[in-house]
């Protein structure tokens, strides 16, 4: 790939302020960014931008580049150029998304899922926020898979700031920091929808995990629709409104899932079922299970909790996970 073009399209891009149309009439018009460059009046020096880049151990890859994600091609505004920090993985991937205000079964859900996943060596795409998206990540990360957080920002910016650790062992494990805006970008509210559109265009299917009405992950859902991309529902309580936006998305056709064997059977994804099963149920589960089987049906929350030292919330949290794998009843 060129090096100038990419040089001069991170130049076009801070200039144009990743104004999507703005920059998509100026290639139409041109055949290089090169080109573009050379007509447009302004102050930048491109070689300074570029060596922000360098400093950072961010590159940029251009649609044109072999390396770049042939799943994103697929879709509408597909991006011009991703930055990216890390180790871009290859292979099948999988969006898990969200809302910030999480309940800790949705948490526990999502760390939960991407575990099993990453284990069969799936890659767990999200968007580094709060709630669903962290707990994602971490999941991945406890398995030893890899992990891609699409950001709403310039990569010399980690957002949330909280998320700065998670966001430096993502890189560490081997996995990536994306996005496709210019370092010093403002955090325009528009930037979190449209970086949407890229978690599930990585993905060959999208994982919704409590999703109120009015919810990003909604939008996440949509972009997958629109990128026939498999939708899948993890259902929740009737009446919380963390799952009111889930559950239309289920009643509009999305499939519910409830383990990740349901999400690799439904995208024909083989896997060992055997060592599967044995990485979806460990620790504290697997205590709990182990003492039910002793004490036999039916077995008091109380005594489980005087057995095994563990707070009764959290049991109930755990048993709930039993159930829906089926494991108790």
């Amino acid at each position: 790939m060129d090096y100038f073009e990419e040089k001069n399209y991170n130049a076009i891009n801070i200039i144009a302020g990743s104004d999507y149309r703005k920059i998509d009439k100026l290639k139409q018009e041109n055949d290089s960014w090169t080109n573009i460059l050379g007509k447009l009046k302004n102050n930048i020096n491109p070689e300074e931008k570029w060596a922000d880049l360098e400093n950072e151990g961010v590159r940029l890859i251009l649609k044109e580049n072999p390396e770049y994600p042939s799943l994103l091609e697929e879709i509408s505004w597909v991006p011009f150029g991703l930055y990216i920090k890390g180790s871009l993985p290859k292979g099948k991937a999988v969006g898990i998304v969200g809302t910030r205000k999480a309940t800790s079964i949705g948490r526990d859900f999502a760390r939960k899922i991407a575990k099993e996943l990453s284990s069969a060596g799936i890659t767990i795409v999200s968007g580094l926020a709060m709630g669903i998206d962290e707990s994602a990540h971490q999941g991945a990360l406890d398995a030893g898979g890899k992990t891609v957080a699409v950001m709403p920002t310039g990569l010399n910016k980690i957002y949330p700031a909280q998320n700065i650790n998670l966001a430096k062992n993502i890189i560490d494990r081997g996995g990536a920091l994306i996005s496709e805006y210019p370092f010093n970008s403002p955090t325009y509210p528009a930037n979190f929808i449209q970086r949407n559109r890229i978690i599930s265009g990585l993905s060959l299917a999208v994982i919704v995990i409590e999703a109120p009405e009015k919810s990003g992950a909604l939008a996440t859902a949509r972009f997958a629709l629109e990128q026939n991309r498999e939708i899948f529902v993890a259902p929740g309580q009737v009446n919380h409104p963390n799952y009111k936006g889930s559950h239309q998305l289920i009643r509009s056709g999305a499939r519910i899932i409830t383990s990740a064997e349901e999400v690799l059977e439904d995208l024909n994804i083989e896997y060992n079922k055997q060592d599967h099963q044995a990485a979806e149920i460990s620790g504290e589960e697997k205590e709990i299970f182990e003492i039910i089987k002793q004490i036999g049906w039916p077995a008091p929350i109380d005594k489980i909790s005087q057995k095994t030292k563990i707070g009764i919330q959290k049991i109930n949290q755990i048993i709930t996970f039993l159930t829906i794998k089926g494991l108790i009843k």
